[in-house]
């Protein structure tokens, strides 16, 4: 008879176990003659020698690969137990292919950041506690931050993530919409929920959102708090005027991160009001443990035609600016 203890700890036991153990059933049905139990950080197996010790290779392949993933599909631990993978041979195939890998979103799809400042905006990231990812639309800023919030909470970084934004471009005047607070704010809030939707299954996201694992909610809701313990997104924060990014900003607990996100060239504000993203870049920039990064039509993702018209619409603006300083000079 062999006992033997396995420490989990920093593991999702929900991603390891399955919702209500249903990925630990597969590897007890794999092992019908152990005993296998799991409490706290510890996963205990006991039986006859050869076969515990077998056991415990296949978990520690598990382990591995959701430590390196932070993803642990059923079809991989299937994989595991019938022998038909190996971690270090998975390890080495995919360490060149899934180097920018974030993390893995719903069906084990890979999140990875696909351009240079893709990828730049992931260093500075775990570099820095608070970041300014600037760049017109398509370039993956909020895509990319959303993933990095999720890889933190699934590594147990943070215990939580808190995604905000101006819930309406102008102003968050709420009150002409119809419905109920939620049915007001949602339609501002939907892009973060999208994001959201691809890197988590549906019953985990709900349980994450009915547990305020996860909140979604407009930036006017952030007064008053103290965001610690998180990883908190400010998106289109060039829609935010100069007094709610100081007060979101000052809501950081010691052990937050924080990525804001903008793009300078879609300012829907009043004309009398300007942009509070200005005064942050110009005054914050130089601050140590704050970075910023300027994404540009090079790092469009979406559609082919998306950089196109992005570089024909700067080109016109940049224009309009050349004619109207021409004729402020005559």
């Amino acid at each position: 008879m062999s006992e033997i203890i396995l420490n989990i700890e920093g593991l999702d036991h929900v991603e390891l176990y399955g919702q209500n153990d249903s990925k630990l059933r597969l590897v007890k049905n794999a092992f019908p003659n152990l005993k296998i139990t799991s409490r706290g950080t510890n996963l205990k197996i006991s039986g006859d020698k050869k076969d515990t010790q077998t056991a415990k290779s296949k978990m520690e392949q598990l382990v591995r690969i959701l430590r390196k993933d932070n993803n642990l599909p059923i079809e991989k631990i299937k994989d595991v137990l019938n022998g038909n993978l190996s971690y270090d041979l998975e390890e080495e195939n995919s360490s060149r292919t899934n180097a920018n890998v974030i993390v893995y979103g719903r069906g084990a799809k890979p999140i990875k950041a696909r351009t240079k400042n893709q990828k730049k905006l992931v260093n500075l990231s775990d570099e820095n506690d608070i970041v300014f990812a600037i760049g017109p639309a398509g370039t993956g800023k909020t895509y990319t931050a959303v993933a990095l919030a999720v890889k933190a909470l699934k590594t147990k970084m943070v215990r939580k993530i808190i995604l905000t934004r101006p819930a309406v471009e102008a102003g968050e005047s709420l009150g002409f919409l119809p419905g109920d607070l939620k049915d007001k704010i949602d339609p501002y809030l939907r892009p973060l929920y999208d994001a959201l939707e691809d890197m988590l299954p549906a019953e985990k996201l709900d349980n994450f959102m009915q547990n305020r694992i996860i909140e979604v909610a407009p930036l006017a809701f952030m007064r008053g708090r103290t965001l610690d313990n998180a990883f908190i997104i400010l998106d289109e924060a060039q829609n935010a005027t100069s007094i709610q990014i100081k007060m979101f900003l000052t809501r950081l607990g010691p052990s937050a991160k924080c990525i804001i996100t903008g793009d300078l060239s879609q300012i829907d504000l009043p004309r009398h009001q300007r942009s509070g993203l200005y005064k942050a870049l110009d005054i914050l920039g130089d601050v140590e443990g704050i970075a910023k990064l300027f994404l540009t039509a090079e790092d469009v993702v979406r559609h082919k035609l998306v950089k196109q018209i992005i570089l024909r619409y700067n080109s016109d603006d940049n224009k309009r600016t050349e004619d109207k300083n021409q004729k402020s000079n005559d």
